[in-house]
C-alpha cells in the first residue's frame, strides 16, 4: 500500500516524542549503568519478541534474517546502541554523552550516502547544522565546559557510538525493507540486558525503583524504538535521526517537571533552537510533498 509523503516523518515525530520521558524514568530508577542496561535489555527485549510472536505470520522466514547480514547488523546495532547508552550515562558526564548523542543525523547521512547513494537534501543539511548549534548551547553553553579528562573522552566516544549504531540501523532497515525488526532489535535489546545482568549480578539486580525501568523497558522503548524504525522505511534516515534529536532537548524537561531540576538559560535558547528549526524543516517538508503531489496529478492529467 502506497503511503502519504509525509507518513514517515509523523511516525519518526511520534517515536521521537514517546521516547522523551525516558531520561526521567532513568534518573527515577536510581540504578548504575550496567543494572539499567540489564533491567532496559530485558524489559525491552522480552516486549518485543512478545509482539513479534503475537503478530508475525511468517515466523519461520523471519527466523532466517537472523543468519543474514542484514540481520546480524541490526541485532549488533541494538546490542551496542544501548550498551554504549548505558555506559556512557553511567561513567561520564551526561551533557557529553548527549552532544555526542546529537551526532545521529550527520551518521545516518553519510551512511546513507555510502552504502545506498542516496543523497541528503540542502534543507536537511541546514537544519542539522541548525539543531548542533542548538544542542551545543544547549549542552555546553552553561559556561561549565568539561575538561577533557579520561571520563569525558569516554563519554564523547560513548556518545558517538550510539549516534553510530542508531543511524546504521536506521539506514540499513531502510535500505532491506521485509527484516522483521521487533524480532531483531528484541532479540539485539535482550542480549544486552543478559550482559548488563551478568556484569550486575543476579543479587543486586532488585536494588533500586524496578518499576520506573519496567515502565520504560516495556512500555515506552518498544513503542519509540518500532515506530522510529519503521519511520527508517517511508523517509530518509537522515529525517528520523532529526526527528530523535527531539528526545536531547525534550527529555530534560520532563526531568525538571518531575525532579525539580532547573533548566538553565542556555538549555532553554538552545532547545529552543531545536525545536524551532525541527518545525520549520517539517512544514517546509510538507510544502514539499505537496508540490510534489500537484506535480504527478498535472502529470497524470495532461
Amino acid at each position: 500500500m502506497t503511503r502519504h509523503p509525509a507518513f514517515g516523518l509523523a511516525l519518526a515525530t511520534f517515536g521521537a516524542l514517546v521516547l522523551t520521558p525516558d531520561a526521567m524514568f532513568l534518573r527515577l530508577s536510581g540504578m548504575a549503568g550496567p543494572q539499567m542496561l540489564g533491567w532496559r535489555g530485558v524489559f525491552m527485549g522480552t516486549a518485543l519478541l512478545l509482539i513479534w510472536l503475537a503478530v508475525s505470520r511468517r515466523r519461520r522466514a523471519d527466523l532466517t534474517c537472523l543468519g543474514s547480514g542484514a540481520g546480524i547488523a541490526i541485532v549488533g546495532c541494538q546490542f551496542f546502541n544501548s550498551t554504549f547508552f548505558a555506559l556512557g550515562i553511567g561513567g561520564a558526564p551526561v551533557a557529553i554523552v548527549l552532544f555526542g548523542v546529537a551526532t545521529t543525523p550527520i551518521f545516518a547521512a553519510l551512511f546513507a550516502r555510502m552504502l545506498l547513494g542516496e543523497r541528503t537534501a540542502r534543507a536537511t543539511w541546514a537544519t542539522i547544522a541548525a539543531v548542533s548549534v542548538g544542542i551545543g548551547i544547549a549542552v555546553l553553553g552553561g559556561g561549565n565546559v568539561v575538561a577533557p579528562t579520561s571520563d569525558v573522552i569516554f563519554g564523547a566516544a560513548a556518545g558517538l557510538g550510539v549516534a553510530a549504531m542508531l543511524a546504521l540501523n536506521f539506514v540499513v532497515l531502510r535500505a532491506h525493507p521485509y527484516l522483521p525488526i521487533p524480532l531483531l532489535i528484541g532479540l539485539g535489546a535482550l542480549c544486552a540486558g543478559v550482559a548488563g545482568t551478568t556484569v550486575t549480578g543476579l543479587a543486586h539486580m532488585p536494588e533500586g525503583n524496578v518499576w520506573a525501568i519496567a515502565i520504560t523497558g516495556c512500555i515506552i522503548l518498544p513503542a519509540s524504538f518500532l515506530s522510529l524504525s519503521f519511520a527508517s522505511r517511508h523517509t530518509a534516515a537522515s529525517n528520523v535521526s532529526l526527528l530523535l534529536l527531539l528526545e536531547t532537548v525534550l527529555g530534560p524537561v520532563w526531568v525538571w517537571l518531575v525532579a525539580g531540576e532547573a533548566m538553565t538559560p542556555s538549555m532553554l535558547l538552545g532547545g529552543g533552537i531545536v525545536v524551532g528549526s525541527i518545525a520549520l524543516y517539517l512544514m517546509h517538508a510538507r510544502q514539499s510533498a505537496r508540490r510534489e503531489r500537484n506535480r504527478s496529478r498535472a502529470e497524470q492529467q495532461s
